[in-house]
């Protein structure tokens, strides 16, 4: 069968990430590369007992029937509270979608605001599946400056602010780098927004994760009218949920639920009923903790052994907070290069070349920590700095030996 496929299909590629993880499904492997969180973290008592409740106070009908496309009710009002609380913020639950995972939020977002040649301006580095999402609309892309507390509000130029359809952008401990946005800059951002009529496409799904607990203004709070704002369930409970959603104001909200009618009709009920029983009664208050404190000692233990074993020509960040570490590498060393010696040795990392939306940079690399053992980061950056070591001697001695 010779099958007619569209041009937006046939411009698809594999994700970078997708094709690593399948080397790192080998138990024998040390897998810095996946953005996945820990197993340790999901409450699967908490949620065996929910469906159990669900199913001895019947609601199974409800939960495996169809529902409303905007999502189960008792669930949006709940977000509606819990964020205006967390954010000091008022949040109706009109302005709430719940969504498939936050990826399918992005899905929808480039459907309803980009047309073929739109501006979207991107941090540098950015999100490799925000790239996925909105590349198969066509956009024209603008990366802006960043450096190591995440985009530098002042060089976006008022005139380019203007005439781009929005700004993707996550502030909290981002994917790749790690990197939170300081608050100075999340005001400055906001104030540009405001002044350009710029929408601001917030992705969230690591700000929970704050290794202190001590959370910064969104910058949903700081331009509601010029943001909208994701969130998720995947890092805080499970990701096989699938659940994620979106603040925005009303007249978007309901644009986004027809684009949604249209993909999948609404989200599983089974799943929101589930996640709804689960937190409803101020579980996260006491489970998200729980998370950080891993989280941080896992971070912890990686960045004393970058610090014991790199290189000095290598350099890498100092997260507060999330799943990432960045790594700088000399300039000479390719990491997709490294990668394929590096998987001989059975570590795995993810390039960073494949999270740049037009200039590539080479020479890093993403590193995540929550999913590995103690012990196992300890060895597995070993490795990667031998690896290196003999990288950076080799093209040192003669550059074209590598």
């Amino acid at each position: 069968m010779l099958w007619k496929f569209s041009n937006r299909a046939m411009a698809l590629k594999s994700s970078a990430i997708r094709e690593i993880l399948k080397i790192t499904e080998q138990p024998d492997v040390i897998s810095f590369a996946g953005g996945l969180p820990s197993p340790n973290t999901f409450p699967v008592t908490e949620i065996k007992n929910a469906f159990n409740h669900i199913i001895a106070a019947d609601e199974m009908t409800g939960a495996l029937q169809y529902g409303p496309t905007e999502g189960y009710a008792p669930l949006r009002i709940w977000l509606a509270q819990y964020l205006s609380r967390r954010d000091h913020t008022n949040i109706n639950p009109n302005q709430i979608l719940i969504v498939t995972g936050s990826q399918q939020a992005l899905d929808l977002i480039g459907k309803a605001l980009i047309d073929k040649g739109s501006k979207v301006l991107v941090e540098t580095p950015t999100y490799l599946g925000g790239l996925q999402s909105f590349t198969q609309y066509e956009p024209e892309y603008i990366s802006l400056e960043s450096d190591e507390q995440g985009i530098i509000p002042d060089v976006l130029d008022d005139n380019i602010a203007a005439k781009a359809n929005f700004m993707y952008v996550i502030p909290n401990f981002q994917n790749p780098t790690g990197r939170r946005l300081p608050l100075a800059r999340r005001q400055q951002l906001a104030k540009k927004a405001i002044a350009n009529n710029l929408t601001l496409v917030e992705d969230d799904p690591y700000g929970e994760l704050d290794y202190q607990g001590h959370r910064l203004p969104s910058l949903y709070t700081l331009a509601p009218e010029n943001t909208i704002y994701l969130g998720s369930f995947s890092k805080i409970l499970a990701p096989g949920l699938r659940l994620g959603y979106i603040v925005a104001n009303e007249e978007l909200i309901n644009k986004l639920v027809q684009l949604k009618q249209a993909a999948d009709l609404h989200t599983p009920s089974l799943t929101q009923r589930i996640a709804y029983h689960v937190i409803k009664d101020g579980f996260l208050e006491t489970h998200i903790p729980k998370i950080r404190d891993l989280y941080r000692h896992r971070c912890q233990t990686m960045l004393n052994a970058l610090q014991r074993y790199m290189p000095t020509t290598v350099t890498w960040n100092k997260p507060e907070g999330g799943m990432f570490i960045w790594i700088e590498l000399p300039k000479n060393i390719n990491a997709t290069e490294l990668l394929s010696e590096a998987i001989q040795h059975k570590v795995a990392f993810v390039p960073g070349e494949t999270f740049f939306a037009n200039t590539i940079h080479t020479n890093c690399m993403r590193l995540a920590f929550v999913t590995v053992p103690e012990e196992k980061i300890e060895q597995g950056v070993s490795i990667l700095a031998q690896l290196i070591t003999k990288w950076s001697d080799a093209l040192e001695q003669s550059p074209t030996m590598i």
